[in-house]
């Protein structure tokens, strides 16, 4: 709680935390849309995953890029202008003609995800060294909450247009005004001069040594995409609720998401990142033997509990990642976040794919599978390299 006072106290801290809410705001604004855009094409599940991969595509092919252009303008520079273009750009998916123009624009949006996605967490990494301050868990924490402003508001919001264009406009333009006013406070931010003397800048030859981290970012953020786009087609299809009770799941996820995240920095200074990230995966082990009791209390306990226990591993992954010995900070964080976030976006296409040729359910066990299989990385691989 101590890092989000800190933030909320202090504009050098809230301004990049307010650009991982920006971000999500957006895509939490989009992922309402999703049946608007699944009926104005008529398209089935896997057409909606097809597209949806474009955009981890796009994101994929950005990885390789984004130290390189930190190094040259700055990673305060890169965030703000990523977190702009990508406010821009996604308006395009609700505005395509024609489903290939649908998968285009969401393949160019990923690649501008990708980057501000790396950029903001570079950024923030940078910051906790340069003033010795941790803040990397409350700033997911305002991830977190920009995923339930976006739905939340959007809610709302929805019933208010005739037009979805309208709707993401309106957020859009939001965002590039609040990230004009507040990029102020790390605009000029750029690396130490410890980071420019650093021994790799190759990011291919970087992977070998982030492997462990990056699997396990690649599996937690799978889950939480998933979760985000599945769980309330989970409470609705398979415990079936209501439509109004459906979002019951993911709107609990969110809340204790953010709030684990903000209590985060505090457990961590505590009992050390990798207890942390082990104790977060026995937590969403148990979660997601609530949520497949299938009852409406229960499973939406679990949603919550999952929250809880996802919240605290990937701002300290990154954190992890961030002090790895011989690797510039924005080469590291593009390794993790860049793998991390393609599995987010990747999460929802997979799950997908099971449910049509399973169930939902069979899609929910292998998430558990998933988190039993992070936790084991964590156990034998994680805690030996970093506590061993």
């Amino acid at each position: 709680m101590r890092s989000l006072l800190l933030i909320l106290s202090n504009l050098r801290y809230f301004a990049p935390s307010w650009v991982f809410s920006s971000i999500n705001i957006l895509i939490g604004t989009w992922v309402l849309y999703l049946p608007h855009i699944k009926m104005k094409f008529e398209l089935n599940d896997s057409q909606i995953g097809l597209a949806l991969f474009f955009t981890a595509l796009g994101l994929l092919i950005s990885i390789p890029f984004v130290p390189y252009v930190n190094k040259k303008i700055g990673i305060g520079r890169s965030t703000k202008i990523g977190i702009i273009v990508f406010a821009i750009l996604f308006n395009l998916p609700l505005i395509a003609p024609s489903y290939s123009l649908l998968c285009l624009s969401l393949f160019v949006t990923g690649v501008f995800s990708g980057f501000t996605d790396v950029s903001m967490n570079a950024l923030v990494s940078n910051i906790e060294k340069k003033d010795n301050q941790n803040f990397m868990s409350a700033a997911h924490g305002f991830f977190s909450l920009g995923g339930f402003i976006g739905a939340g508001i959007g809610s709302f919001l929805i019933s208010k247009f005739s037009n979805p264009s309208y709707h993401m406009l309106l957020m859009s333009s939001f965002i590039i005004l609040t990230t004009i006013l507040l990029s102020k406070n790390y605009d000029n931010i750029d690396e130490s001069t410890q980071e420019k003397h650093k021994e790799s800048t190759n990011i291919f030859k970087s992977i070998k040594p982030m492997l462990g981290l990056s699997i396990v970012a690649f599996i937690i953020m799978f889950n939480e995409g998933a979760v985000e786009h599945w769980s309330n087609l989970f409470l609705f299809d398979t415990v079936h609720v209501s439509e109004s009770q459906a979002g019951f799941g993911f709107v609990i996820f969110s809340f204790t998401m953010t709030l684990g995240r903000f209590f985060g920095d505090g457990i961590s200074k505590k009992i050390g990142a990798i207890r942390t990230i082990s104790y977060g995966c026995i937590i969403a082990i148990v979660s997601y033997l609530l949520i497949l009791v299938s009852h409406l209390y229960i499973s939406v306990l679990g949603f919550g509990v999952l929250g809880l226990g996802l919240s605290v591993i990937i701002p300290e992954i990154f954190r992890l990642a961030g002090q790895t010995k011989g690797l510039h900070t924005s080469v590291a964080i593009s390794i993790v976040s860049g793998i991390g976030f393609i599995g987010f976006l990747i999460g929802p296409v997979l799950l997908g794919i099971i449910s049509s040729w399973s169930h939902l359910i069979m899609s929910y066990i292998f998430l558990l599978i998933l988190v039993i299989i992070a936790f084991c990385l964590v156990l034998f691989r994680l805690n030996r390299k970093y506590e061993g």
